[in-house]
C-alpha cells in the first residue's frame, strides 16, 4: 500500500527489481507477489497493506510494475490472490471466506488486475482460498475447477504455472483436509500444490497425491500438463538448471549495495501520507525539546516503538523519552503516558491495527490530545486508524506494517523523518470514509 501512495510505476518497478536481485544472489527464484487484490473492504482482516489500494486501475498498473521488476531480473512472479481476496470480511487462514457480490463487480473491479497480469506475461498466478458466488458457490477457488479451468485457462486464455495458496491455512485443512484437498485443487487445474504446515501435513499432501496418482483418481493426463508448464518454466525461461550454487560472499555484498538501500529510503518517503496537519508539523529537529514517543506492544513485542525512537532521537537534537503500553492500551498506562506527557514538548504516538483498532489505543491517542501538547499520531499499519481518533492535531499513515507484524523499518524511518520536516509524499491508496478521498496527502 506504501508503493500504492506514491503513485510511481517507475519505483514500483525498481522495487520489484532489487528484490528480484537479491532474491537471485540469495538462492531464490520464485517470488509469490505481487498482490493482486483490490482492497475494497476496509476491515478486511488479511490483506490490508499488503494491497496496493481500493482502485482497480491503480493496482492493475502497479501489478503490471512489480511483474516486470521481477521477471527481467531472474525471478518468477506471481499474481495473487485470484480472482480477488480484497472484498473478505474472514482471515483464510482461520475460516472459509466467501463473496456474495455479482459477476458484474467481479469483472469490473476484481479481475483486471489479473487480466492486467496476464497481458503483462505473468508466470504464475496463486489461488485464493475463497468462495466466489458468482462463479462457483460451492467450492472455493482453490479447488473449483470453475474457477481455475473453466474462468482462468479458458476465458482468461492463462497459460502460466497456477500455484495454490498454503493448504495448512484453516479454510481448506479444517474442511477438506490438506491431502483430500490437494488432489482436489490438481483435478480443479492448479500445478502446484503449497504443502505448509507441519511434517506430517505436508507427508499427507504428497502421500494423497501419489495414491491419487495410482488409483487413477488423478489421470497421467492432467499431471503430464502440470509438468510441462513446470518444466518450461524452470528448465527453458529460467533455466534454473545452471547455476544452481549461490556465492555466499557475493550474495552479501548485492543485499548490503547502499544504492539499493538509497532507493528504499526514497520510496518510503516518497509513501508517507499526512492526512492532517493543524499547525503541530514539522517538528523542529534542531531546537532542544523534548519529545516524547508513546505507543502500544505489537504481537508482544516493545522493538516497533523502541526502534522508532530511536529513529527520533538520531534526528532531534532534543532528548526523546519513549513509553510502551499494551496492545489494548490500559488505564493505568495512559495514566503513566500522560505523566511523561507533562514533561515533553511534544508527543508521536504510533498506533497499529491489522483490521479493527483495539478501543485502549484510540483512548491513549485521545487523552494525549487532550494534555495540550502537539500531537502526531502515526498509523503503522493500516491507514484508517484516524477513524477511531478524529480528533487528533497531525496524523501520518506509514504503511509499514502488515498483518503478521512483519516491519518495514525504513518506513517507519521516513514517518520519522517527515514529522521532523522532510517533504511527505503520499497520496492516500485507498479512502477513509467520513473523512478523506481517495488521493488525499497533505504537503509543507
Amino acid at each position: 500500500m506504501g508503493i500504492g501512495a506514491t503513485r510511481n510505476l517507475k519505483a514500483a518497478e525498481e522495487v520489484a527489481k532489487i528484490t528480484a536481485i537479491e532474491s537471485r544472489a540469495t538462492g531464490f527464484n520464485w517470488n509469490y507477489s505481487p498482490l493482486a487484490d483490490v482492497n475494497t473492504n476496509p476491515a478486511n482482516p488479511v490483506i490490508g497493506v499488503r494491497s496496493f489500494g481500493e482502485n482497480t486501475d491503480l493496482v492493475s498498473q502497479m501489478t503490471v510494475a512489480q511483474i516486470k521488476g521481477y521477471q527481467k531480473n531472474g525471478v518468477i512472479a506471481t499474481a495473487k490472490h485470484f480472482p480477488g481476496h480484497g472484498d473478505t470480511s474472514v482471515d483464510s487462514h482461520l475460516g472459509l471466506a466467501a463473496v456474495t457480490y455479482d459477476r458484474k463487480t467481479l469483472e469490473e473491479v476484481h479481475l483486471p488486475p489479473f487480466k492486467a497480469a496476464i497481458a503483462a506475461g505473468v508466470d504464475s498466478i496463486m489461488t485464493a482460498h475463497v468462495i466466489i458466488n458468482a462463479i462457483d458457490p460451492e467450492l472455493p477457488a482453490t479447488l473449483s475447477k470453475k474457477v481455475l479451468t473453466g474462468l482462468l485457462r479458458e476465458e482468461m486464455g492463462f497459460k502460466g504455472l497456477i500455484v495454490t495458496d498454503a493448504m495448512s491455512m484453516h479454510a481448506i485443512s479444517e474442511e477438506w483436509g490438506s491431502g483430500p484437498a490437494a488432489v482436489m485443487a490438481v483435478n480443479a487445474g492448479a500445478d502446484i500444490v503449497m504443502a505448509t504446515g507441519t511434517l506430517p501435513e505436508q507427508l499427507e499432501t504428497f502421500d494423497a497425491l501419489n495414491k491419487a496418482l495410482k488409483s487413477g483418481q488423478l489421470s497421467e493426463k492432467r499431471v503430464d500438463e502440470s509438468l510441462k508448464r513446470i518444466f518450461d518454466a524452470k528448465l527453458f525461461k529460467y533455466k534454473l538448471f545452471k547455476d544452481r550454487y549461490t556465492n555466499p560472499d557475493k550474495a552479501a555484498k548485492i543485499v548490503s549495495t547502499p544504492a539499493y538501500k538509497q532507493t528504499a529510503a526514497e520510496v518510503a518517503r516518497n509513501s508517507i501520507t499526512l492526512l492532517k496537519n493543524n499547525k503541530v508539523l514539522p517538528f523542529n529537529a534542531s531546537d532542544n525539546k523534548t519529545t516524547l514517543v508513546v505507543g502500544p506492544k505489537i504481537y508482544g513485542s516493545t522493538s516497533y516503538i523502541e526502534d522508532i525512537a530511536k529513529a527520533a532521537d538520531d534526528k532531534s537534537a532534543g532528548s526523546i523519552t519513549s513509553f510502551v503500553t499494551a496492545t489494548d492500551s490500559t488505564d493505568t498506562e495512559i495514566g503513566q503516558a500522560l505523566q511523561l506527557a507533562s514533561k515533553a514538548d511534544r508527543i508521536i504516538v504510533p498506533t497499529f491495527s491489522a483490521s479493527g483498532l483495539p478501543a485502549g489505543q484510540a483512548k491513549l491517542v485521545k487523552a494525549l490530545q487532550q494534555s495540550g501538547k502537539p500531537v502526531v499520531a502515526v498509523s503503522l499499519g493500516l491507514p484508517y486508524d484516524i477513524q477511531s481518533y478524529p480528533e487528533v492535531g497531525a496524523y501520518i499513515a506509514s504503511y509499514a506494517v502488515e498483518r503478521w507484524g512483519s516491519p518495514v523499518p525504513t518506513s517507519w524511518n521516513a514517518a520519522v523523518e517527515v514529522i521532523f520536516g522532510t517533504q511527505p509524499g503520499g497520496k492516500l491508496p485507498v479512502s477513509i470514509e467520513g473523512l478523506y478521498k481517495y488521493g488525499y496527502g497533505l504537503s509543507y
